[in-house]
C-alpha cells in the first residue's frame, strides 16, 4: 500500500492547486486523475487563452445555496494574489470587458505555471488512474495514544492510503473533458446530502419557430439586456443552429427553470416607444423595418417583421397606428422567448448545486461529520457567473483546503 498524507482525486484547476498549496506546507501530496493529462478544461477555457480571475470578485457574482459560503475562501485568497502568482512566473495577461483577465499568449501558460508549483513542491501527479473504491481506515496514533481516521484507495493502478482526502473531480459539465458523477458518489457514500445538479452558462434550445430564425441568423450577435426572475444581464446575444448563445444567455441559464420564458431587451439604449413614435413623425413616409435597421441588423429585422408587423411590411410610418407601433415597441424591448431547454452538460461551463455547503467547513472545505475528507471546486454548490468566477473560486477553495489538508 502506498502511502501518502494527502490524496487529491482530480487535477484540475481545483485540484492542482489545493496539491501544491498543502506541498508547500510539507505534506506529501498525491494527486490521481483518470484522463491521460491534467488540466484539460483549463486549456480549453476562455477560448484557449483562459479567462483565469476578475478584477471585481464579490459573493455577490456567485451562485449558492448558502451565499455567506464562499465568503471567507474568497476573502482569504482573493483575486489580487492569484495574479501575483501569475506576474511571477513571468505570464502576460490584459483585461477584457467587465474585468475580465486573460492570457495573452496561452491557457497552457496557466496550467504550466500550475505544474510547474507542483513539481517545486514536490506532488507527484498520476493520470489514467481510476478510482474503484474509497474506504476509512484506522491508522496509528499521532503520538499521544490517539488513533486517527484515514482513507484506503483501490484505484486501477493499486491501493493507495492517506491521512487527508480532497475530493475534486469537477461536476459533470463537458463529459468528453473526462467528467463525472464520482464526486457526488463519493459525498453520498458518506452521507452528506446533494442539491439537484443541472447544467449551468448553457446555450438555450428551441423547439418552437424561434429555432428556424436562430437557425437563419445563426452566427449574428447581438448587444440586449435579457432578463428572467427578476436577475438581468447586459451582454451580447448569439443566434445558433440550435437556439440563443453568446454571454447574455450563458449568464441568464444559471437563473433560468425549466418552463419559464426569458426577456430580451433588443434596444437597450433606446425607450422603444419614444423611438417609433419619434419616427412616425420625423420619417414619415419610411418603413419601420428601414428605420429599424440603424440599430438592429437587417436579418434581425426582417425576422422580426415576420414575427411582429407582417401586415404593415409596406407600409409607411405615417399610416402605422400608434397602438401597433407600441405593440411593436413592447415586442422590441420586452421579447418573450420561451426555451424548450438547454444544450446540457454536453456543452455547460458549470454544473449548478452539488455537495451541499451546510455540511462543509467555510474555513476549511472539509466535512463536519467525516474528519480528514474535503471538497472543493465545481463540486461543490458553489457556481459563479461567467468571466473568471469559477476559476477564481477553484484557486480560493483549494487555497483553503491545502493550508488545512
Amino acid at each position: 500500500m502506498k502511502n501518502s498524507d494527502v490524496i487529491i482525486i482530480g487535477g484540475g484547476a481545483a485540484g492542482l492547486f489545493c496539491a501544491f498549496t498543502a506541498a508547500q506546507r510539507g505534506q506529501s501530496v498525491l494527486v490521481l486523475d483518470s484522463s491521460n493529462k491534467v488540466g484539460k478544461k483549463i486549456l480549453m477555457s476562455g477560448g484557449g487563452r483562459c479567462n483565469f480571475t476578475n478584477l471585481d470578485i464579490t459573493p455577490e457574482n456567485y451562485l449558492c445555496n448558502n451565499p455567506h459560503f464562499c465568503i471567507s475562501a474568497l476573502n482569504r485568497y482573493n483575486q489580487w494574489q492569484f495574479i501575483e502568482l501569475v506576474e511571477s512566473h513571468g505570464i502576460a495577461y490584459h483585461e477584457r470587458k467587465h474585468g475580465e483577465l486573460f492570457c495573452d499568449e496561452s491557457a497552457k501558460d496557466i496550467l504550466a505555471m500550475l505544474l510547474d508549483e507542483c513539481q517545486q513542491a514536490g506532488v507527484v501527479i498520476k493520470t489514467k488512474c481510476e478510482i474503484k473504491s474509497v474506504n476509512t481506515v484506522d491508522q496509528v496514533g499521532d503520538g499521544e495514544g490517539e488513533g486517527k481516521q484515514g482513507y484506503s484507495l483501490q484505484t486501477s493502478s493499486g491501493q493507495y492510503h492517506c491521512k487527508s482526502l480532497v475530493i475534486a473531480t469537477g461536476g459533470l459539465s463537458i463529459p468528453t473533458m473526462g467528467a463525472s458523477g464520482l464526486g457526488y458518489e463519493i459525498a453520498e457514500q458518506f452521507g452528506l446530502s446533494l442539491l439537484p445538479r443541472t447544467a449551468g452558462l448553457v446555450p438555450f434550445t428551441f423547439s418552437d419557430g424561434i429555432k428556424q430564425i436562430s437557425e437563419t441568423l445563426s452566427g449574428l450577435a447581438v448587444d440586449v439586456d435579457m432578463s428572467v426572475n427578476g436577475i438581468s444581464f447586459r451582454e451580447n446575444m448569439l443566434f445558433t443552429h440550435r437556439g440563443i448563445s453568446g454571454p447574455a444567455a450563458l449568464q441568464l441559464s444559471s437563473y433560468w427553470k425549466p418552463g419559464q420564458s426569458i426577456a430580451v431587451n433588443l434596444l437597450p439604449d433606446e425607450d422603444a416607444r419614444e423611438l417609433l413614435l419619434g419616427y412616425k413623425k420625423t420619417s414619415a413616409k419610411s418603413l419601420l423595418r428601414n428605420l429599424l435597421s440603424h440599430h438592429l441588423s437587417k436579418g434581425l429585422v426582417l425576422a422580426l417583421q415576420t414575427l411582429h408587423w407582417p401586415k404593415y411590411a409596406e407600409t409607411a410610418m405615417a399610416e402605422i397606428p400608434d397602438a401597433q407601433l407600441l405593440t411593436v415597441a413592447q415586442q422590441l424591448s420586452d421579447w418573450q422567448l420561451k426555451p424548450s431547454g438547454t444544450e446540457g452538460y454536453r456543452t455547460a461551463e458549470v454544473t449548478l448545486c452539488g455537495v451541499d455547503t451546510d455540511q462543509l467547513s467555510s474555513k476549511t472545505m472539509e466535512c463536519k461529520t467525516q474528519p480528514g475528507l474535503y471538497f472543493v471546486g465545481e463540486v461543490v454548490d458553489v457556481t459563479g457567473h461567467l468571466g473568471g468566477y469559477n476559476f477564481q473560486w477553484a484557486w480560493a477553495s483549494g487555497y483553503a483546503a491545502g493550508q488545512y489538508v
